[in-house]
């Protein structure tokens, strides 16, 4: 059976399954073919838990079996994950959740747009991906990811204007092109993650032992 690079798991039931700790780890040791007795082993867990949690992830199709084979006068199963990574569907939410987040994205300026377009950014590629993968080609994509610094909310506000001018010339000069493949084009952008500099501590850190001081001294 064919492994995908990509997975997406886009039923509730499916990722209720994959979520606790234990099959996590399972799924993660699973990248490599084993037997429950080799987890259990490599985990310090018992053999019969493991069978557990291994029938439970086969039945909801998210691991394979590789092969059977003889050990000590028994079958031994070997599985696998049937995937190198497992992508969860946003849509995953429920309906009502996304109809409110596409509701309070009325421009592109609110994060509500932007979270609804990376939704659907992972749904639509993963899925593609995963087709692809089983017909043996390649899915042909690009990515543009940079940081710019803004000093005020106007300049933001200019450098998306121009962004979005210069997409719609290109766009409307790539209409007139017959055949091919159409594409869709989302750039977004979002505050960069702060990252402390060498030998700056975290903020969430420094509070916590200033919290922890104060305890101490009272």
């Amino acid at each position: 059976m064919t492994v995908d690079r990509v997975a997406l798991v886009a039923e509730p039931d499916r990722v209720r399954l994959a979520l606790s700790p234990i099959r996590r780890k399972l799924l993660e040791r699973l990248q490599t073919p084993r037997s429950a007795t080799e987890l259990a082993a490599e985990l310090a867990l018992g053999r019969q838990r493991i069978n557990y949690h291994l029938r439970a992830l086969e039945a909801a199709g998210l691991i394979h079996l590789v092969e059977e084979r003889q050990r000590r006068g028994c079958i031994e199963r070997v599985l696998a994950a049937r995937a190198e990574a497992f992508v969860v569907d946003p849509s995953v939410m429920g309906a009502r959740a996304a109809s409110a987040v596409r509701a309070a994205a009325q421009d592109r300026f609110a994060a509500e747009h932007l979270i609804d377009s990376g939704a659907a950014i992972v749904r639509d590629v993963a899925r593609m991906q995963a087709q692809a993968a089983r017909q043996g080609t390649r899915l042909l994509v690009f990515t543009v990811d940079t940081e710019v610094n803004f000093a005020t909310p106007a300049d933001l506000e200019r450098f998306t204007t121009a962004v979005a001018d210069f997409v719609a010339r290109e766009a409307a000069r790539h209409e007139a092109t017959t055949g091919g493949r159409r594409y869709r084009v989302m750039l977004g952008g979002y505050p960069a993650p702060r990252i402390p500099r060498s030998g700056e501590q975290d903020e969430t850190v420094r509070l916590r032992r200033r919290r922890d001081s104060r305890r101490s001294t009272h």
